[in-house]
């Protein structure tokens, strides 16, 4: 996945008086208080030389398993593991007042926030992936699913859904190199779509670093592989089965792949006899219903096949396979009630 410089973003309709002046986000208090929760939740197994480190984060349960090291240096690794992903945490969640993200839309209508060279990277990877799936994933939707509260099975009225999509939509992000600016009060970035499968490239990175050559990082089910585990020629994935949550229906054998998935099955609710999907769709401002209940990708980096899942999700079984027959090394399937619709390629990676 190639990062390139976003052209410059239209203005929003309303724009805000805003100070010249940029601030800078900086370190954030949160981060020790993060760093702790995690080491907190950790836990360490070792079995015939194959390391495997289970810890909560971001919200979710993440596993790290590895083998190629001796004792000393794989508590090292995992000990680095913690730290990477609980900064991470501190420095992108939403949840926390004062993450980078939460800096950026808390001066939404005011001024410009600097960021750093990372988070610019990221920033600009959301440009790309925005545009490559012509607004099926959007990061700058956050009003709107806000608004879809799945949990409280409320649907909101249509005069509410016009004006969070009034706050959202990428094209009103205004990005300089080194800097971001939200122009009107409201508007929110979130990167729960990107951030966890990001997380997963990272982690696997820092182990290769490090010099192991086979491992498995599996954060909430969006996982990406190297090498096999031992005495295994891969590592073994399995897709869950959106019509009997709990069973899988296949599974990917993976040694140099990531392998995301994407479904509204367990996370819905019903409503005048209507089903309601916790997945937006940013570009008409209600819950994906095209059919689709689950979406599978296999991609070289866990970034891409997590946006790559979703956004096939959002534009449904035709449009959504053909976006990933436009991805290099891209195979996956999409599950509806009564049918799977996979790629030409996806089946040479499934086992039984």
């Amino acid at each position: 996945m190639v990062l390139t410089t976003p052209n410059k973003q239209a203005p929003a309709p309303r724009t805000q008086v805003q100070s010249s002046a940029p601030i800078t986000s900086v370190a954030n208090g949160s981060a020790p208080l993060v760093l702790e929760r995690v080491q907190k939740s950790a836990n360490s197994t070792v079995d015939k030389g194959l390391y495997q480190l289970s810890f909560q984060a971001m919200s979710t349960p993440c596993r790290v398993s590895f083998h190629g090291l001796n004792a000393a240096r794989a508590r090292e690794a995992q000990a680095e593991i913690l730290r990477w992903v609980a900064g991470f945490e501190a420095r992108y969640s939403r949840f926390l007042a004062d993450s980078i993200i939460s800096q950026v839309n808390d001066q939404a209508g005011r001024q410009w926030v600097e960021v750093d060279p990372e988070t610019d990277a990221l920033l600009s990877l959301c440009h790309e992936m925005v545009f490559l799936t012509r607004g099926a994933f959007d990061p700058a939707s956050l009003p709107l699913i806000r608004l879809w509260n799945w949990k409280a099975h409320i649907v909101p009225d249509e005069n509410s859904i016009r004006a969070a999509q009034e706050l959202s939509g990428w094209r009103r992000v205004q990005r300089r190199p080194g800097a971001v600016f939200l122009p009107q009060r409201g508007m929110c970035l979130d990167l729960g779509g990107i951030g966890k499968e990001y997380a997963v490239d990272r982690v696997l990175l820092l182990l290769q670093q490090m010099g192991v050559a086979n491992a498995l990082v599996d954060f909430g089910g969006d996982v990406r592989a190297q090498g096999a585990p031992p005495g295994k020629p891969a590592w073994h994935v399995g897709l869950e089965d959106p019509r009997q949550p709990g069973r899988c229906w296949t599974g990917v054998a993976a040694s140099a792949h990531a392998v995301a998935t994407s479904g509204d099955y367990l996370r819905h609710f019903t409503e005048g006899g209507r089903r309601y999907g916790h997945i937006i769709d940013p570009r008409t401002g209600f819950p994906v219903d095209n059919g689709v209940r689950a979406v599978s990708v296999i991609a070289p980096h866990c970034t891409q096949a997590g946006i790559l899942a979703t956004s096939a999700f959002v534009l449904g079984p035709k449009e959504g396979l053909n976006l990933l027959s436009l991805c290099p090394g891209v195979e996956g399937c999409l599950t509806t009630d009564n049918a799977r619709f996979p790629t030409k390629g996806f089946y040479a990676y499934a086992t039984s």
